[in-house]
């Protein structure tokens, strides 16, 4: 009969092998995500060198599974209709594709860009790009202390500058930075935590909101991002693309803790995102005249996201009000996406998967305007032309 000791020991031993077989199955799946892009688009230029995605959780793609954070998506049913992973979850923030893994399909990349913090973010699966975006991360280096960890912009461009480096062993110094000048695309999503999870954050945002104007607080914004713009130029990006905050007054999240009827938006989340939003295309437009070389394009997601959200019917949608998983008041809009939430039969019907987080079906509709829009959309050009430069 075993004894109390030999029990523990089996004990012991029995749960290190179901913890490490749940990480070798979780790495699996990053795998799986990272390669899973069956792509026939060709271009002039042979398709896209690769595609850096930097930003919150719009495009995160699993870096949040290997930090020790609150913000995390590697749950059911996150990731339902994500192809690539049999419908598991990988860490993105929706029920599919982000709209980083739409336009690298659409560009030519031949796999999806991988989470940098991923085990397998190493040696020639780098060449098709690499996402350092987390959720909960934003401009400033404050934000979203709340999740207790998460990679702020100056983390993301940090990370890039090691990434950099591997680029220059990998390919040579000279083909290095041609590859990264010339064929690759930087992917700028950042900015609405910086609101959402920082300045309007009840509790947290109190001594922010005592000691600073919204003009302020944006002010700062501006200069920390022109800052991480920046460097990354000196570190050889030339072509760009910066997505403005959407309308955030407009999620289920603020609808539902602000009590706000099915065709209301809370006013002061979307006048200081449009505020920042005009000192944006401000700034892109300075740093196209001040730096050689270089293309920063404007991508208007909050007017996109806007005539989604009025006009959601004209494009197949049921609602443009209501999570299609999550929990808590009227709109699903207080408890995130888990394997305890509510979840819609029709999830291409929704706008919203969750209380912050565009469906699949919305994110195709965007990132197609951003591949092939006018410069009401995206300017000076939009993403196919930006390619092809």
């Amino acid at each position: 009969m075993p004894t109390r000791a030999s029990r523990s020991r089996r004990d012991m031993y029995l749960s290190l092998f179901f913890f490490f077989s749940f990480l070798l199955t979780l790495t699996a799946l990053v795998e799986a995500a990272g390669r899973g892009v069956n792509n026939n688009n060709n271009n002039k230029n042979g398709g896209l060198g690769a595609s850096f995605i930097f930003g919150d959780s719009l495009v995160d793609a699993g870096n949040n599974n290997y930090l020790p954070t609150l913000s995390r998506a590697n749950m059911k049913p996150n990731g339902i209709d994500f192809k690539a992973s049999g419908g598991n979850p990988t860490g993105r923030f929706t029920n599919g594709r982000t709209i980083g893994d739409i336009i690298g399909e659409e560009l030519g990349s031949a796999n999806y860009a991988i989470p940098f913090l991923a085990p397998n973010a190493t040696g020639k699966a780098l060449l098709a790009g690499v996402n350092y975006a987390s959720g909960g991360g934003g401009i400033m280096n404050a934000t979203g202390r709340i999740f207790v960890n998460r990679l702020g912009m100056d983390v993301q461009v940090d990370f890039f500058n090691t990434t950099r480096k591997q680029f220059d062993d990998l390919l040579g110094k000279e083909k290095a930075k041609g590859y990264i000048s010339k064929k690759s695309i930087f992917s700028i999503t950042i900015g609405a935590n910086d609101f959402l999870n920082n300045y309007l954050f009840p509790l947290l945002s109190v001594g922010t909101r005592l000691t600073q104007t919204p003009d302020n607080f944006i002010d700062d914004m501006i200069d920390h991002l022109r800052d991480q713009l920046t460097r990354l130029y000196e570190l050889d990006a030339r072509k760009f693309v910066i997505g403005n905050v959407g309308p955030i007054g407009c999620i289920p999240y603020q609808k539902t803790i602000n009590q706000l009827n099915e065709n209301e938006c809370v006013d002061l989340a979307n006048k200081l995102a449009n505020q920042y939003n005009i000192r944006l295309k401000s700034l892109l437009e300075d740093l196209n005249k001040k730096l050689p070389g270089a293309m920063f394009v404007h991508a208007n997601v909050y007017d996109l996201v806007m005539e989604l959200i009025t006009n959601y019917d004209k494009y197949g949608f049921k609602t443009a009000t209501k999570a299609c998983c999550g929990n808590g008041g009227q709109f699903a809009g207080i408890i995130p996406c888990g394997p305890t939430s509510s979840m819609c039969e029709e999830r291409d019907k929704y706008v919203f998967w969750d209380p912050y987080h565009p469906s699949e079906a919305a994110n195709v509709i965007i990132a197609k305007q951003l591949l092939y829009g006018d410069v009401k959309v995206i300017s000076p050009v939009n993403l196919s032309k930006l390619r092809d430069m």
